[in-house]
């Protein structure tokens, strides 16, 4: 009966907030594929296992096209706002492959490494203008924010002077509660901001990334001002939201395990360090909204049969936490656990392209925070602390903190 169908996303419980709902590891105790109903009266299918989740998202008759009849939209916001914006996330191969090959070089995993002394020398100066600033601090808007803000905005060409804009557009787009309307005029908003910048790189090429795309891609007519300035949206909001919040997150959740902050504070050992970001990405998994797709064949996950046209909902947080994917109990954290095989990252073609960027700052961070601010500690009582429940990505919207 479709009144038994449960409603995704489901609600975390009180004073659990680093775990799935309740709800959705029940759901995934009856299998691993199930249907959910969301905003809009559809009723996509829910993958909640982890073997499942990475068959799907690997299998190219799983389409990530915002713009296909069933594609199961996260809101009514954001099915305008990914449909206005287009951005190569949300394209099959083969374009889904040309655009991202634009990228790839940016990203690789030596040329990010070369970024680290200046992301440690940019989370050094913050540390600085926080311990000098006021008591107790905002972590989120005095450190967790301008991290990745910073380092985007520089490995973009994206004026940092800027972020109150673009930070406010990103919120505001991330936001579930935003109507269609103003999701359209901010991505409007934000994409004209963007294009003038184009046209200025255009003018006086620079040695950082939008220049890049701008020589190669749009002088040779590869690419309009348009798909330039939207890809630039794509990786600025993806540059900062995503880090800020497991920045912010993850210090809240190791300050409820004293003796893995403990350890991580007086370790030498980036191995350890590296570990420890791979456990919070599984553990903590911000992208709480699920990684969406639509059938384009019939194919069977996990036993059940999914007819072409109907959407799909990759639930990575109750995937990173199945019993038997990873070792030990997979419902704690333990900065020690081999789990970089989560899918925090996503999987298959699709999987996040600035993931060496996103562990590099995280590495960074978490081994210089909790050292150089050792007595770091929340400023008010773990209940008080207001979660992002209502964002499509996970966090906390502030973090009041003391030392």
């Amino acid at each position: 009966m479709t009144d038994t169908i449960p409603t995704f996303p489901m609600t975390r419980a009180k004073g659990c907030p680093f775990d799935p709902s309740p709800e959705l590891t029940e759901l995934g105790e009856k299998g691993p594929v199930n249907r959910v109903r969301i905003w809009d009266g559809s009723t996509p299918w829910l993958i909640t296992g982890y073997e499942e989740q990475r068959a799907a998202l690997a299998d190219p008759r799983i389409s990530a096209d915002v713009r296909k009849e069933g594609y199961p939209h996260v809101s009514e916001s954001g099915k305008a706002r990914r449909q206005h914006l287009q951005a190569f996330i949300t394209m099959d191969n083969p374009e889904h492959d040309v655009h991202r090959r634009m990228l790839t070089r940016d990203f690789m995993v030596k040329r990010i490494e070369k970024l680290r002394p200046r992301v440690q020398e940019i989370v050094d100066g913050l540390i600085d203008q926080m311990l000098a600033g006021p008591r107790p601090a905002d972590l989120v808007r005095d450190f967790a924010l301008p991290v990745p803000s910073l380092v985007i905005c520089e490995l973009l060409g994206v004026p940092y002077a800027d972020h109150d804009f673009f930070q406010r557009c990103s919120s505001r787009l991330l936001n579930r509660t935003v109507s269609a309307e103003e999701a359209l005029a901010i991505s409007d908003e934000l994409r004209n901001y963007l294009i003038k910048l184009v046209a200025a790189k255009d003018a006086e090429p620079a040695d950082d990334l939008l220049s890049r795309l701008v020589v190669e891609q749009l002088r040779t007519g590869a690419l309009t001002d348009v798909e330039v300035a939207d890809m630039a949206v794509l990786l600025l909001i993806a540059g900062h939201e995503t880090t800020a919040n497991m920045i912010a997150l993850g210090t809240t959740a190791l300050l409820q395990h004293p003796e893995q902050l403990a350890e991580l504070r007086e370790t030498e050992d980036p191995k350890l360090v590296a570990n420890a970001v791979e456990e919070l990405l599984r553990y903590l998994h911000i992208v709480h909204s699920g990684r969406r797709r639509v059938a384009t064949e019939d194919i069977e996950i996990g036993g059940q049969l999914i007819r072409a046209g109907e959407g799909l909902i990759a639930a990575g947080e109750i995937g990173n936490r199945e019993q038997g994917a990873f070792e030990g109990d997979p419902g704690e954290l333990d900065i020690h656990r081999q789990s970089r095989h989560h899918v925090a990252f996503g999987y298959g073609i699709h999987q996040c392209l600035g993931q060496p960027l996103a562990r590099m700052e995280l590495q960074v961070v978490y081994s210089t925070l909790y050292r150089r601010i050792p007595t770091l500690r929340l400023a008010v009582p773990l209940e008080e602390i207001e979660f992002k429940h209502d964002m499509i990505v996970y966090g906390v919207h502030s973090l009041p903190v003391e030392w």
